[in-house]
């Protein structure tokens, strides 16, 4: 007698589906397959079990705290984010700790503290990624940009490039980022927010570069004009046409070697002209961190060569 005549199926089983490719290898009847087995009907040879446990590894009633098991990997932690830190004052329900415990997590804190980095190469890591959010956040960079950054300080420490300071080689790790991106940043953006001058956070973006031989591109004055615009706050057809003037004047190849953000202003005053809208150029100049006299120059070459 076959299984099935003997045991009655109810509602909550798992649906079964026939396999009519394969038959039991004991009587050849029937083979049917369910979330968990296979098995044959006749005479009820289990052929085939997975072991594969597909529901939720989290038990929870409500969807909202249907959590995973702590964050996935990240570049932006010295440690990939695998670290635990100890709470204070209250556990994990919210209760209020006693004054026995409080010192007893203070101690452990504060050996956690000074067992945290096991070298001094992995401490200065997790300063300089720290200060590489820091500066990402100022910037209001992506998350992805960010973990660019970070990556390219790890690889920065790889290669152990001596003589410049942690906050120069951080600096210069999200302005390369951004290069690498196509964003319009200038060293300019990232020194001011950064703890070191200009000119160091420059020096350090030229030996990233000659040293990692980041994919960075030109970066050209189209990419500043939306940005320009935005501050000025200026109408879309002048955004437009300013776009067009400063594509225009990439393809005649007039920008070469210029100042991306001094030609997008130029670009910016000239549609302003031509739409009849008082743009001054002082306003544009500071709205692209330049002189009124480089908005002056670009604009009498867009005056020449582009129309």
């Amino acid at each position: 007698m076959a299984t099935r005549d003997i045991y009655e199926s109810g509602f909550d089983e798992d649906v079964q589906t026939e396999s009519s490719a394969n038959q039991c290898p004991e009587c050849e009847g029937r083979v049917t397959t369910n979330a968990v087995e296979t098995v044959c009907e006749d005479c009820g040879l289990v052929i085939e079990e997975q072991r594969i446990d597909h529901g939720p590894e989290w038990r929870a009633y409500d969807d909202e705290e249907c959590e995973r098991t702590g964050a996935p990997l990240t570049a932006a932690r010295h440690d990939r984010g695998l670290s635990t830190e100890i709470g204070y004052g209250t556990d994990a329900n919210g209760n209020e700790l006693s004054g026995q415990k409080r010192r007893r997590l203070a101690r452990m804190r504060r050996e956690q503290t000074r067992g945290r980095w096991r070298s001094k190469a992995e401490r200065n890591l997790a300063h300089g990624l720290g200060e590489v959010r820091r500066l990402a956040s100022a910037l209001e960079l992506s998350g992805s940009v960010r973990d660019q950054a970070c990556q390219l300080f790890r690889s920065a420490q790889n290669e152990e490039l001596r003589g410049r300071s942690i906050e120069a080689i951080a600096a210069a790790s999200v302005y390369g980022a951004c290069r690498c991106n196509g964003l319009s940043r200038l060293v300019d953006d990232v020194s001011e927010m950064a703890r070191v001058a200009e000119s160091r956070v420059t020096n350090a973006y030229k030996t990233l570069n000659e040293e990692l031989g980041l994919p960075a591109e030109p970066v050209s004055p189209s990419i500043f004009v939306p940005r320009l615009a935005s501050d000025l706050e200026c109408p879309d057809r002048i955004r437009q046409r300013a776009r067009a003037l400063a594509e225009e004047a990439e393809e005649r190849g007039v920008t070469t070697g210029v100042h991306p953000a001094g030609f997008a202003a130029a670009c910016l005053y000239k549609a302003g002209q031509e739409q009849e809208k008082w743009v001054t150029q002082g306003d544009v100049a500071e709205s692209g961190n330049v002189t009124p006299t480089t908005v002056r120059t670009h604009h009498e070459t867009l005056e020449e060569y582009v129309a």
